[in-house]
């Protein structure tokens, strides 16, 4: 389901011409955050046009077509369904799929949001296009690739870069979740009066989410999140050992599965902090605020790569803490962007020490046993996040 909590019929009348396309190279819908942000951002378009389709990536227990109506808005998902071949054909796959579709909707089409180059080139190259193009510049592969396949040839990098910003000077907008991959766009040459910064956000429920069944009868921290280097959960495990004589255990909700856990589990087991250490795996989003809000702090130790420093990002697991009153303690990079002015507090943490070497992280040894300030800061990130 693209949106609604709650399985609804599909239509059964014929579909209207969609008036607008998102797409986006990832699967949806998944327990992660660009999941959650694909899903609002796509149904706040269509809702602006009166229908849409959504272009995503999908698994073998997904359906490769489908349609929903959210309220008034009739929606068409299409999968582009995973096959054995490596990234360079999946990715020309889904630029096809994405080409097919503006082809025969092209006439109708109002407006085309995309959200990476794949989905941008087919949308900003089709030669009769009417329509307007926003290029939602989350995040840039050329950055972002090197840092999870490192085998990437420069070549290839280069040539993904080339892409990038050919999208970028032709989109008549560009929306950018933080003002440091704004700034980075304008290096690389985007037009400044085209670049908006809207950052993420996130909701504040009416009530206070109940505690998860299997959260700890006591008191934890918890981590909510995708598990890449650039994430730093292998420094949170090592600051996480420099406070072991305090009564908490951390709570790590994972958007990967188990068999991918398998080097931190290890690092934990070295650290001697495995039994103090809570895996849940492919947690889904409607559950994360439970485990976020019933924590005494939430942690986000982001790496100073160039991933988080020089393209910047704005998690959504910061906000959406805020959002039900935890404490963030994150590390004290730039890499929060718009979030940095608000009750984030910082990690201390550096990646790779070894843990006799690594100074005892004073924001957890400091916050954790004190209730009072915990009360403080949560009531002030809960002012933040409605602001």
């Amino acid at each position: 389901m693209i949106l609604p909590a709650e399985p609804v019929a599909a239509p059964t009348d014929p579909p209207p011409e969609p008036h607008a396309l998102y797409a986006a190279f990832d699967r949806f819908p998944a327990p992660k955050g660009a999941a959650v942000h694909i899903g609002h951002a796509s149904l706040t378009l269509f809702d602006e046009v009166g229908s849409g389709v959504l272009v995503v990536l999908g698994d073998d227990e997904m359906p490769s077509y489908q349609r929903e109506r959210a309220g008034d808005v009739d929606v068409q998902i299409v999968r582009c369904a995973p096959v054995a071949e490596d990234l360079p054909d999946r990715f020309e796959r889904f630029a096809s799929q994405v080409a097919a579709l503006v082809q025969v909707h092209g006439d109708d089409l109002e407006l085309c949001q995309v959200r990476d180059p794949w989905s941008a080139m087919p949308v900003l190259t089709y030669q009769a296009r009417r329509y307007r193009t926003v290029y939602e510049v989350n995040g840039l592969p050329s950055i972002e690739l090197p840092e999870t396949l490192r085998g990437l040839s420069p070549s290839v990098v280069a040539r993904i870069a080339a892409a990038e910003d050919r999208c970028i000077a032709a989109a008549d907008a560009l929306l950018a979740p933080s003002s440091t991959i704004a700034d980075h766009l304008r290096h690389r040459g985007a037009d400044p009066g085209s670049i908006h910064v809207v950052p993420n956000g996130a909701d504040v429920p009416q009530t206070r989410p109940d505690r998860p069944d299997a959260a700890p009868p006591g008191r934890y921290l918890v981590y909510v999140g995708a598990l890449q280097a650039w994430q730093g959960v292998d420094v949170l495990l090592r600051a996480f050992a420099r406070v072991r004589d305090l009564d908490l255990d951390l709570v790590i909700c994972s958007a990967w599965p188990a068999r991918r856990t398998k080097l931190l589990r290890r690092l934990a087991r070295r650290l001697e902090i495995d039994e103090r250490v809570q895996w849940h795996h492919a947690v889904r989003h409607r559950d994360v605020a439970g485990w976020l809000a019933h924590a005494d702090l939430s942690i986000a130790p982001l790496l100073p790569t160039a991933r988080n420093l020089l393209q910047g990002c704005c998690p959504l697991k910061v906000l959406e803490s805020m959002a039900v009153g935890t404490p963030v303690v994150a590390s004290g990079h730039g890499c929060r962007g718009s979030s940095a002015r608000r009750p984030v507090l910082d990690l201390g943490a550096q990646p790779g020490a070894h843990p006799r070497g690594l100074r005892r992280p004073a924001c957890l040894s400091t916050l954790a046993p004190c209730s009072a300030v915990r009360r403080r800061l949560a009531s002030s990130s809960t002012r933040c996040t409605e602001r």
